[in-house]
């Protein structure tokens, strides 16, 4: 195993997710009420591009399927409204890192596996612009340039839990799945590149588990098991 796959939210950056989803959204509807977006329509079409975005064919890069999407609720205004909601992402959505907690083992182990020799490649769900993205890495008391590669709706053309996502990683490092570890929290979105046959590791500190799944089926743990689980 010579390349580490790592999710971000709850992983790299722990969080509560609920707690951060509101948060953003909270601050994204306070950003667009003055031109015009109800604040329930917005984060219905919020949720309404999402799923547009899971369930993205491959055909179109995950952006322009949320835009499509979104247009659909609010009509062709949304892209005359596009410069403000690039403006939020590189000014209010800083403050939603309050409902992060870095944890400094984070970063540590990312350099402990560059020093190592590690290819590390960032595989956080892309449907986040890079520049919410980047936000968050820095959040997570890590560099950007940490990783070889990092996915956001901008490129990427599938979203977790589809398997095509992880082929589309491994295409791009031109890597086998037996010389990858996918480490995240989710047990849906992130073990299933097991399937592939990546080897991973469940991170425990902020577990997403919707269907009660035996985590004992994966290894897992905190940051020092995730250390002891590679430096064997």
């Amino acid at each position: 195993m010579n390349t580490v796959l790592f999710d971000l939210d709850g992983t790299l950056l722990p969080m509560d997710q609920e707690v951060f989803i509101r948060t953003y959204f909270s601050l994204l509807c306070r950003k667009l009420a003055p031109l015009g977006y109800e604040p329930a329509a917005l984060v219905d079409a919020l949720w309404s591009g999402t799923a547009a975005m899971v369930a993205n064919d491959g055909k179109r890069c995950n952006m322009d399927v949320f835009w499509d999407s979104f247009a659909s609720v609010f009509g062709q205004k949304v892209y005359d409204d596009m410069p403000v909601i690039d403006s939020f992402y590189l000014n209010e959505f800083g403050l939603a890192s309050a409902a992060c907690h870095g944890n400094p083992m984070a970063a540590k182990l990312v350099k402990r596996l560059k020093d190592a020799g590690y290819v590390l490649f960032l595989a956080t769900n892309p449907v986040f612009p890079r520049a919410a993205t980047l936000a968050r890495i820095r959040w997570a008391g890590l560099d950007p340039d940490d990783f070889a590669g990092i996915t956001t709706y901008e490129e990427a053309r599938h979203s977790k839990p589809s398997l095509e996502y992880y082929r589309d990683i491994l295409s791009l490092l031109d890597v086998c799945a037996s010389d990858c570890l996918m480490v995240g929290n989710d047990t849906s979105e992130d073990m299933v590149a097991s399937c592939l046959g990546m080897d991973v590791f469940l991170l425990t500190d902020c577990l997403i588990n919707p269907s009660g799944m035996d985590v004992g089926i994966y290894p897992h743990g905190g940051f020092r098991e995730l250390e002891g689980y590679i430096f064997k």
